[in-house]
């Protein structure tokens, strides 16, 4: 049976919003004096965990979509991945405010204090080429290539943890927590595992079938 277009509309409707809610929250506490001493690192470091949040609901969304079949799922996917390159860039806008106080010329220094900025750096690039290709307009143009550009995104995966785990080495457990999902997600992909998805629905539907 088909999804009504608007359930659809109100899907995407209430993606969006969900994608809102943290920063708005992160803010809310910014304006309220409930960040800490250091707001600045406060939104900083939570945009950053924001980001992998974001990487990791679009790259679930292709198991969601074998699993399931709905086509909700293939419907949100340009949204997410422009979401996560949104909070990549106001993580960029964090970083040059708060940190360099828009003072470009700390950031050879800083480089070499924290070399995980290139790294981080890599992976907005690679989140940039993305996002400016997401359109229809550019699949056409690019045709098979379009495919191969996106991914880009298992580079992106790999470059926000490492970088991440680069600025909480000290946290190891926290980090742990996002390289499960993360590794998870990609096992997921690997082909003979994901050509079970399909059957996994199947058993989950016969019980319902058989007590019918």
């Amino acid at each position: 049976m088909a999804t009504p277009r608007y359930t659809l509309t109100l899907w995407r409707i209430a993606v969006f919003i969900a994608a809102l809610v943290p920063l708005a929250w992160w803010s809310s506490q910014v304006a309220i004096n409930a960040a800490g001493p250091e707001p600045g690192r406060y939104l900083l470091l939570n945009i950053g965990q924001g980001i992998l949040w974001m990487l990791f609901s679009t790259l679930s969304l292709t198991p969601l979509t074998k699993l399931t079949r709905w086509k909700g799922f293939t419907l949100i996917r340009r949204q997410l991945g422009l979401w996560t390159l949104t909070y990549a860039l106001l993580h960029l806008f964090c970083y040059a405010v708060f940190i360099l106080g828009l003072d470009l010329s700390r950031l050879g220094s800083e480089i070499v204090r924290r070399p995980y900025i290139i790294v981080g750096m890599l992976a907005l690039v690679g989140l940039i080429a993305m996002g400016v290709t997401s359109n229809k307009g550019s699949m056409r143009k690019l045709g098979k290539r379009w495919k191969t550009l996106h991914k880009v995104v298992y580079l992106v995966l790999g470059l926000g943890l490492l970088h991440f785990l680069w600025v909480v080495r000290a946290d190891l457990e926290q980090w742990s927590l996002y390289a499960a999902v993360g590794a998870l997600l990609m096992i997921l992909r690997i082909p003979p595992i994901a050509r079970q998805l399909p059957k996994f629905r199947q058993l989950i539907k016969r019980p319902g079938r058989a007590q019918a």
